[in-house]
């Protein structure tokens, strides 16, 4: 090895590499902050010894570094190498053939509007379910549409009340309904994309489970009165109808095509000069 005249350090030769040396100094330091933090809960003196630490390897740590940086220097060994191969030919992966590095998004999904009309044609299902509920209760068929809107009205939480027929509870209970439809429907068909080969499975069990248990958990701050005469197993029954008729309602609709299909150029929205060109090629293979 060459001796630096400036600095005084051994220089590597040709066949060396230079690495920084090898140093403990940071382990100290950062077992001297752990301690000092670890005494504000536990003692005193914990934090003192972890004080004297930190200082410690901080002065250690510098001492490496300042005023000239300590290195050493390894020495490395060439060695030259051939890659060789006794098979003539590329072996190839059959079964990575695929284009498995490409996103598989469905090809037609079905519009969110096909999910609102769900909603709505559900709402009606689920309106059958609720009075026939009031029926098979002995309560009548005002009862349940009370319940819905019973708990803006104070004072109106009594069996007799709620059994009988109130114009301002029931054209209450009827925008609130059509309007929570309305919003399930959507929610339901912005979600269509991500499930698109079973609209009945999502809506007749999978959304109908994940409502009812969101609602029972909150049902006793948004209206008290219904939370405490609801009847929960007549609740999931016609959460299940709405989902199954919302289900249907969108398995009918007509899908709408993706861009998936479409060339890269179509999908980014790039200004191609061929692009014309492709569109009316494929016009004519048409």
């Amino acid at each position: 090895m060459d001796v630096d005249a400036t600095t005084g350090q051994a220089t590597g030769g040709q066949n060396t590499i230079e690495l920084p040396s090898p140093t403990a100094w940071p382990i100290v330091l950062a077992l001297g902050v752990t301690l000092l933090f670890a005494g504000m809960v536990t003692s005193a003196s914990i934090s003192i010894l972890g004080a004297v630490l930190s200082v410690v390897g901080a002065v250690g740590w510098f001492r490496d570094v300042l005023p000239n940086e300590k290195h050493e220097f390894l020495a490395v060994a060439s060695e030259q190498t051939s890659a060789s191969t006794k098979r003539h030919q590329v072996a190839r992966v059959h079964w990575a053939d695929f284009d498995l590095n490409r996103a598989r998004l469905p090809l037609a999904i079905y519009p969110v509007s096909a999910g609102i009309k769900g909603g709505l044609v559900g709402s009606v299902v689920m309106a059958a379910f609720a009075l026939t509920y009031g029926i098979v209760s002995k309560h009548g068929i005002w009862y349940p549409i009370n319940l819905l809107s019973a708990g803006l009205f104070t004072g109106r939480d009594t069996t007799e009340q709620l059994t009988q027929f109130h114009m301002d509870g029931f054209l209450l209970a009827a925008v609130l309904h059509l309007l929570v439809s309305f919003m399930v429907g959507l929610l339901y068909g912005a979600t269509l994309p991500m499930i698109p080969r079973r609209p009945i499975l999502l809506g007749g069990l999978v959304a109908p489970i994940l409502w009812s248990g969101l609602l029972h958990s909150t049902l006793e701050i948004i209206d008290p009165v219904l939370n405490h005469r609801i009847d929960w197993a007549w609740f999931v029954v016609s959460q299940i109808g709405f989902g199954v008729a919302a289900g249907v309602v969108v398995s009918r609709q007509v899908k709408i095509q993706t861009w998936q299909g479409f060339p890269l150029a179509i999908r980014a929205g790039m200004e191609t000069s061929g692009r014309d060109k492709d569109d009316n090629a494929g016009e004519d293979r048409k």
